[in-house]
């Protein structure tokens, strides 16, 4: 009789945590358009084999109110499962019980998770939809937040980290998304800031919406704090298992390799795609769609400083990240944002061995006072030494324009960079060649009974010594000049010659990135 009782109250308290906050606030989220947490783990993880810990969790504050009501799990659930047959760790906050507010029980269960995700070498994913910390806790609300960022720096480089955000993440909860590796958002439903609206109002007397200060948008296009957006919260859990497929368990596991037989890899249509003018714009996107497996491109940060393009792909079936200018957005050049956001994922590409491609097509770097007074020579050094420090296998092939100093930052052999190839239309020198003529012929223009022709003549005069790829060849700073419809197959084959590549740097505690 006993056993028979005891079996009744596991199974109702089951019941109670399984319903959260209750039907009424579940039907509140259902209203709002946003699954509640358990359906949202459902989704993400394979049929049938989450597995929840923590459920008969309970809160520990009395105060205030609290002690009217015990909510099992504490507002957050966890556990572990697979995803596409790999394990992965995960939490999903609860908003239907008390906002998803973070307390000392809700901090220690997701510390549990990262804990067992960086001893088992598995990735780890958070749901976050929250209102913050749980002020009936105070301090110790705080302290739970110092917990989880306390992990999750030791977790980085180490395991891959992840955070969707799925409704509300303000004040102090925005710091742990900010410190994993990839953000993304849902459009019209999640929002992230440091301060709200009320708060910005009373002190800065700015009247600003919640989208408008910290929604998906504003964060992918402005601050560059997400990197994926998406319509609703079932295409996001679906995004971030596509991502997860070409990511490592951990940062000594293998990069994902998916069967592949080789064939035709020769490519025609990238002889036509550098238009014959040099001022004109292509789209990278095409180039990189004919090099990598087909529809295997998944573009992170795809709306943020759109002169950079970032993601990954497969190549041959193996998980590669690309870094490439893109010359139809401001012709491709390097600024303040595009330098960051290349070295941010060229690091995180490094601490998981995941190889590097890098498509070249660069005039330089933005000149202006904007650049200039917010420290574009510090941003862009990020690049370079994102660059300098990666010890992956890194190709780069120069497709056009490859000049001055934003030449030596995107991976050239001279930072480390293992191969290099050129396309027979690259331009490799310290400038163009209309601007190269004017300085170096300055005196012969001035004198000339026909400035313009005569500045016109030294202009090509300059571009035939330099405007091509055959000289820095000579140096050996290019390995090969290649045919860009060759550029797939030579890509396969140096990868596969780089694949056990081993390479250290110098011992050291770490090295001090300009930040």
């Amino acid at each position: 009789m006993a056993h028979k009782k005891a079996m009744e109250r596991l199974q109702q308290l089951r019941a109670e945590a399984m319903q959260g906050g209750g039907d009424a606030r579940i039907e509140a989220q259902h209203a709002k358009g946003k699954l509640t947490a358990r359906e949202r783990m459902e989704l993400l993880f394979d049929a049938g084999s989450f597995e929840e810990l923590g459920q008969m969790v309970t809160h520990r504050s009395t105060l205030f109110g609290l002690d009217k009501q015990t909510y099992l799990g504490d507002g957050v659930v966890t556990g572990y499962g697979q995803i596409h047959g790999r394990t992965v760790y995960a939490f999903a906050q609860d908003f239907t019980v008390l906002g998803g507010s973070l307390a000392e029980a809700h901090a220690e269960k997701i510390c549990r998770i990262l804990d067992l995700a960086v001893q088992n070498g598995c990735p780890v994913i958070g749901l976050n939809d929250s209102g913050g910390a749980r002020i009936q806790e105070g301090v110790v609300s705080l302290g739970g937040y110092a917990d989880i960022f306390y992990r999750n720096t030791r977790a980085s480089g180490v395991i891959p980290q992840l955070s969707l955000i799925m409704g509300p993440c303000a004040g102090g909860a925005v710091y742990s998304p900010a410190l994993t590796d990839f953000i993304g958002m849902v459009q019209g439903s999640s929002y992230m800031f440091v301060t709200g609206p009320n708060v910005v109002k009373t002190v800065t007397h700015e009247e600003v919406s919640s989208e408008d200060l910290g929604g998906a948008s504003a964060h992918a296009t402005k601050s560059g704090v997400t990197h994926f957006t998406y319509v609703n919260e079932r295409t996001a859990i679906e995004g971030f298992k596509q991502l997860l497929s070409y990511l490592p368990q951990n940062c000594e596991d293998g990069v994902p390799h998916l069967a592949y037989s080789g064939g035709d890899e020769i490519r025609s249509r990238l002889n036509t795609v550098i238009p014959e003018s040099a001022q004109q714009p292509y789209d990278m996107r095409e180039v990189i769609d004919e090099l990598v497996d087909a529809e295997s491109f998944l573009e992170v940060h795809k709306e943020f400083a759109e002169n950079m393009v970032v993601g990954f792909a497969r190549l041959a079936g193996r998980s590669i990240g690309i870094i490439a200018n893109q010359p139809a957005y401001l012709a491709g050049v390097l600024d303040i944002h595009a330098s960051t956001k290349g070295g941010r994922f060229v690091r995180f590409c490094d601490a998981f061995q995941i190889p590097l491609l890098v498509l070249e097509d660069v005039p330089g770097f933005l000149p202006g006072t904007d650049q200039e007074w917010n420290g574009i020579i510090t941003n862009g050094a990020k690049l370079l030494y994102a660059f300098a420090e990666a010890t992956v296998p890194r190709i780069t092939v120069i497709t056009r324009k490859a000049y001055g100093g934003a030449y030596d930052v995107m991976n050239s052999k001279h930072i480390g960079a293992d191969m290099n190839y050129a396309w027979p239309s690259a331009e490799i020198a310290v400038m163009g060649a209309k601007g190269a003529a004017e300085i170096i012929f300055k005196k012969d223009i001035s004198t000339a009974q026909d400035p313009a022709a005569t500045w016109a003549e030294k202009e090509s005069e300059y571009a035939e010594a330099f405007a091509h790829p055959y000289r820095a060849a000579a140096r050996g700073y290019v390995d090969e000049v290649i045919e860009p419809s060759q550029t797939r197959n030579k890509l396969i084959r140096a990868f596969g010659m780089l694949e056990n590549k081993v390479a250290h740097n110098p011992k050291r505690k770490h090295g001090n990135i300009p930040l």
